[in-house]
């Protein structure tokens, strides 16, 4: 489907954890999971857009989950029902929703987010695998379109004191997904590798057009420098190039 610029009206705006919001828009949107939106909310400053990765579309109405790192996602945190946003998009490649098997989802932290619209369209039977910091959110979301849920924390508060690929298994799975914190992601890439088990990861990286004619979310990959926003988000696991 084409990009194609758009306004959004803010539906609902709610912080859900320190940092962590859900905004809801209604208009006209498209988008697949793994796809995302350049987002502002201004005018001249901050001069770029921000990325954000569809986290749902319902009817009219598309789910973002973000997590405030700066000036742009601050100024989205403040944003109420009403206001207005100029959107383009859908932008990037996402997820291959055809894959036969039982699937494995990873994510870390506000990597979660282009999961939960991934697990609601596949057809697959899904094992979801959550690693957060503190605190887990939208798993009760997440749980309803999946068989099991797997939660790690670093403080031990919840779930599995430690880390989420601690608990991981890919042998499990015909195919994995995954998206997060690099480390993580490096790492769920090197036990798919071992195990020979198909890998496709949503890269993350910050970008300025979203349209590939920057070359400002450039990566490493195994063909080449690729770009997040045109060639990606979403690669196969043995494309990404995590270290020289």
């Amino acid at each position: 489907m084409k990009p194609k610029q758009c306004n959004g009206k803010v539906v609902s705006n709610i912080k859900i954890l320190d940092n962590i919001y859900e905004m809801k828009l209604t208009g006209d949107f498209q988008g697949n999971p793994g796809q995302f939106y350049m987002l502002r909310s201004w005018g001249k400053e901050p001069f770029l857009s921000r990325p954000l990765s569809i986290c749902n579309i319902e009817g009219n109405l598309l789910t973002f989950l973000y997590e405030v790192k700066g000036k742009g996602t601050d100024i989205f945190s403040k944003l109420r029902e009403g206001d207005v946003l100029n959107l383009l998009g859908p932008l990037g490649t996402g997820f291959p929703l055809n894959n036969k098997g039982k699937i494995g989802v990873v994510a870390g932290g506000i990597g979660i987010a282009p999961m939960i619209y991934l697990c609601k369209s596949l057809k697959n039977d899904i094992d979801f695998y959550g690693g957060f910091r503190e605190k887990p959110f939208y798993m009760d979301t997440i749980g309803k379109n999946v068989n099991k849920l797997y939660i790690s924390t670093d403080s031990g508060k919840e779930g599995y004191n430690g880390f989420i690929t601690d608990i991981f298994n890919p042998e499990e799975y015909s195919v994995v997904y995954t998206c997060g914190p690099m480390p993580m992601m490096s790492k769920v890439k090197n036990i798919c590798e071992e195990k020979n088990v198909p890998l496709y990861i949503s890269m993350e990286k910050r970008m300025a057009c979203g349209v590939g004619a920057c070359l400002g979310c450039s990566i490493k990959t195994t063909s080449g420098i690729r770009r997040v926003c045109k060639d990606g988000p979403v690669f196969r696991g043995e494309e990404i190039v995590f270290h020289d």
